[in-house]
C-alpha cells in the first residue's frame, strides 16, 4: 500500500476519532435531560478508534495519533521515514473535524467557543482544576499504558483479531479516568484541532497535550520492546 494512500486513512480515521468524541462532548455530553455525560464521551472515543481499526487498520494501521506513530517508532514497530506525512496527515484530520464540528455546534443559538469546545488544560482550565504537575503525570502515564497495550495486542504472538477491542477499551477506559484532569488528550492531534478554534488559553497550555503524550507514548513502545523480547 502506497504512503499517500495510508497518510489518506490517517487523515479519514482521525477525522472520525475527533469528530466523534469530541463531537461527543460539545454536542451530546450535556444536553438537557438526555445528556451522555463523561461516560457516553468515553465510550465515544473508545468506539471511534474500535470502528476505524476495523475499517483502516489493515491500510494504515490506525494510528490516529502522533504519539502512536512515534512510540510504535521508539518500539520498533514503524519506520521514521513514514513519521512526518503520518503525524502531517493526523493533524489535518483533527483541523478538519474540528471545523466541521465548529460549524455545526455554531447553528444552535448562545453557542460560545468560551465553553472550551473539548479543548484540554490544565489549572484553571483543567474541568477539575488539577495543576499542571497532576496533568502531566496523568497524560504522561495514561499514554504510556495506551502504547502497552497496542503493543501487546498487536504483537503476533497475541491472539488474532482481538487487538481493535482491547485498544478501544483501553481508550474508554483512559477518558473515563482522566476526563476530570485534563478533558483526557494522549493524542496531539486531537488537541490541536480544537485548540486552533478556542486560540486563547488553549493554544498557550496545546504544549503539553504534544510533550506528555509523546513522552508516554515513547517510554510505552521502549519498556513493551524490552519486556517482549525473548
Amino acid at each position: 500500500m502506497s504512503l499517500s494512500k495510508r497518510a489518506t486513512a490517517e487523515f479519514f480515521g482521525t477525522f472520525w476519532l475527533v469528530f466523534g468524541g469530541c463531537g461527543s462532548a460539545v454536542l451530546a455530553a450535556a444536553f438537557p435531560g438526555l445528556g451522555i455525560g463523561f461516560a457516553g464521551v468515553a465510550l465515544a472515543f473508545g468506539l471511534t478508534v474500535l470502528t476505524m481499526a476495523f475499517a483502516i487498520g489493515h491500510i494504515s494501521g490506525c494510528h490516529l495519533n502522533p504519539a502512536v506513530s512515534v512510540g510504535l517508532w521508539a518500539g520498533n514497530r514503524f519506520p521514521a521515514s513514514e513519521l512526518l506525512p503520518y503525524i502531517a496527515a493526523q493533524v489535518a484530520g483533527a483541523i478538519a473535524a474540528s471545523g466541521v464540528l465548529f460549524v455545526i455546534a455554531s447553528g444552535k443559538a448562545g453557542f460560545s467557543l468560551s465553553g472550551g469546545f473539548a479543548s484540554n488544560g490544565y489549572g484553571a482550565h483543567s474541568p477539575g482544576e488539577y495543576s499542571l504537575i497532576a496533568c502531566l503525570a496523568a497524560e504522561v502515564v495514561l499514554t504510556f499504558i495506551f502504547l502497552f497495550v497496542i503493543m501487546g495486542s498487536t504483537d503476533k504472538r497475541a491472539p488474532a483479531g482481538f487487538a481493535p477491542i482491547a485498544i478501544g477499551l483501553c481508550l474508554t477506559l483512559i477518558h473515563l479516568i482522566s476526563i476530570p484532569v485534563t478533558n483526557t488528550s494522549v493524542n496531539p492531534a486531537r488537541s490541536t484541532g480544537p485548540a486552533l478554534f478556542v486560540g486563547g488559553w488553549a493554544l498557550e497550555q496545546l504544549w503539553l497535550f504534544w510533550v506528555a503524550p509523546i513522552v508516554g507514548g515513547v517510554l510505552g513502545g521502549i519498556v513493551y520492546k524490552w519486556l517482549a523480547e525473548e
